[in-house]
This record gives C-alpha cells, sequence and structure tokens, in this order.
C-alpha cells in the first residue's frame, strides 16, 4: 500500500523473518569477517534489526595478554548480552561434510555460542547436516547462505532444517560468487525453489535495493557493506572514508573470489591476476598479508585489500547503524 507522499508501506506483521527471527524489522547485518564486534552486533539489534558476530569478532590482546579463541568469543557474546536484550546471531563457516579442516574454530564457536545461550545462527558455505543437526539440537534457527547459490542447493538447505534462504547475488561484497549471477536474476531463482522464507543480498546499500528485494519475491534484506561505514563498525576510519571516495566503476578483480576498492595493494593484485596468476594464488598471497584484517581492520591501503559491494556510489556518509537500519527499513511498519 501507499501511503500521501507515495512511499510504499509495508506491513510487517505478517513477514516471516521478523517471526521467526523474533526482530522488528526484516534486516540482518552481514557477518563480515574482522570488522564486527560486540557494540556494532548490538546497535543493529537495538535497532530492530538483527546483528551478526562475524569471525575474528573483537580484540585478540588486552594489555600484554593474549586472549585465546573461547576467551574471545565467549568475551564478545556476553558483552552483546549486555548491551541488548534484543536476539542476535552468531557466524559458522561450515566445513564440507567429511572434512575437518576448520573444525577446531568452528566447534570452538559452537560450544561457547551454545554454552551461552545463542539461539540465531548463520552458516555459511555448502551444507553441513552434522553441525546443522547440532544446531537445531539446541533449539537453534538457521540463517544459511550457499557461497555459490543454486536452487539446488537451497533446497538442500531447507530439507537439512534451514529456517531461513540468504540468496546472494554477485553484486555482493566478500566472497564473490562464481557464478556471475546478479541479485536481480537469484533473488527470484531462490524464491520460486523453496517454501522457506529467502532473504536478499548484493548491493543493497539504500532503501531503493530493500524495494527491490521485496519487489522480487524477498521477506528481508541482508546487508553488509552499507554497515561498514557506520560508526559502531570497528573498520578503520581510513577504510570507511574509502569506501566513500570510491565508486562502483574503481572497483578492481583482484582474484575470481574478491575484489576491492582501487588500493595500492589492490592495484598490484589486480595487476598479478591480470597477468596469470592463478586465483588461488592470489587469494593465498592476500591472506599471508593479513586477509580482509589488514585493509578493513587497521586501515594500511598499501598493504591490503577492502572489500565492497558494486553500489558504494549510494554510501556518501557515516551514519550510526540505527539511523541505516531506519533509513533502509522507511517503508515498514506494524499495523494491528
Amino acid at each position: 500500500m501507499n501511503n500521501k507522499e507515495g512511499k510504499v508501506i509495508i506491513l510487517i506483521n505478517n513477514n516471516r523473518v521478523c517471526g521467526i527471527l523474533g526482530i522488528t524489522y526484516p534486516i540482518v547485518q552481514a557477518a563480515m569477517n574482522w570488522i564486527t564486534d560486540a557494540n556494532m552486533v548490538a546497535a543493529v539489534s537495538n535497532a530492530g534489526g538483527m546483528g551478526v558476530l562475524g569471525p575474528n569478532a573483537g580484540p585478540k590482546m588486552v594489555g600484554s595478554k593474549r586472549i585465546n579463541t573461547e576467551e574471545r568469543i565467549r568475551n564478545e557474546l556476553r558483552k552483546i548480552k549486555s548491551l541488548t536484550d534484543k536476539p542476535f546471531a552468531v557466524n559458522i563457516i561450515l566445513p564440507e561434510e567429511g572434512v575437518d579442516d576448520n573444525g577446531f574454530y568452528v566447534r570452538t564457536t559452537l560450544n561457547v555460542s551454545f554454552e551461552e545461550g545463542v539461539k540465531h545462527f548463520v552458516t555459511v558455505g555448502k551444507v553441513n547436516r552434522q553441525v546443522f543437526k547440532e544446531i537445531k539440537d539446541q533449539g537453534g534457527i538457521l540463517i544459511h547462505r550457499e557461497l555459490n547459490p543454486t536452487t539446488e542447493a537451497a533446497k538442500r538447505a531447507e530439507e537439512a532444517g534451514a529456517d531461513i534462504i540468504i540468496a546472494t547475488g554477485y553484486d555482493e561484497g566478500g566472497v564473490i560468487p562464481q557464478r556471475s549471477i546478479g541479485t536481480f536474476s537469484i533473488v527470484p531463482t531462490i524464491v520460486d525453489a523453496v517454501d522457506i522464507p529467502v532473504i536478499a543480498t548484493g548491493g543493497i546499500n539504500d532503501i531503493r535495493g530493500v524495494r527491490a528485494a521485496f519487489a522480487l519475491g524477498a521477506e528481508g534484506v541482508y546487508v553488509g557493506t552499507r554497515f561498514i561505514v557506520s560508526d559502531e563498525c570497528p573498520a578503520s576510519d581510513v577504510t570507511k572514508q574509502q569506501i566513500i571516495y570510491s565508486k562502483g566503476t574503481d572497483l578492481l578483480s583482484v582474484s575470481s573470489t574478491q575484489r576491492s576498492i582501487p588500493n595500492k595493494a589492490a592495484q598490484e593484485y589486480e595487476g598479478l591476476y591480470r597477468n596469470g596468476m592463478p586465483s588461488d594464488q592470489v587469494d593465498k598471497k592476500i591472506s599471508e598479508n593479513g586477509g580482509l584484517r589488514t585493509g578493513m581492520l587497521e586501515g594500511k591501503m598499501d598493504e591490503g585489500i577492502v572489500s565492497v559491494n558494486t553500489a558504494i556510489d549510494l554510501i556518501t556518509e557515516v551514519k550510526t547503524c540505527e539511523d541505516i537500519v531506519k533509513e533502509l527499513m522507511a517503508d515498514f511498519k506494524n499495523e494491528c
């Protein structure tokens, strides 16, 4: 329905994403590596969305003391709970079934999350039925994102117990899907393939992207890049300003799975990739030089890449997470 100003009004009383997650607005903050922490997660949740604690969140050192993985995750979870009584989620990067190469981090994250009473999880990767079962056995809610989304993968996730599917378009930041299928194409395809609700991600930086996602059949949005340029995001202020100054046409493909704003490091990696270095070798070099931590958390533009979606032209200023949620969710309201 429309109001007098022509703004679209979407009633959220019956929105399945809000109902499943227990949130006010159907917006989930993406689980970004290195650049989430308790303050950011709580800020998004307090604004009515769902904050997500991503990998490598929180400080690894306190003074001269190094904090181990278990303690670091537990500290962040307890801090989130001290800052909000709203639902929030934890990210789980799924190991392939039968492979235990990421077992320690996954096991530690799951165990601590269960012990701390976490009920919402964003799983990323190919369906791992054992991890799904553990989460469901604990009464957990599963939001699943396939890195290379297909209708077959979405159906497998639904059958394995996923409550919500994230449909990822090639427009996204982070790890880029290997099929060049944009958000406008993948979202309705996944919506038609499953019975559970779908949330859209990839290039959603303003309310027009939200409206488009819902027009395509999505029942929520999963937003990363726009939340990087927020007051609460622990990303470097240098990084935030570089995102604001950059344009989508400036972005460089540094490998088949990653893109970056055109800083010095990205130009070097892009040159290697363009001149024939295999993508996995470029990714390895990026990882050896600190991965996303260097450019995004520390703001070292000469050393690290800054991964963003393709719609960064729409990001023109740093705002609070609350203001971002209000801006993107301005069409939504409850009506009894």
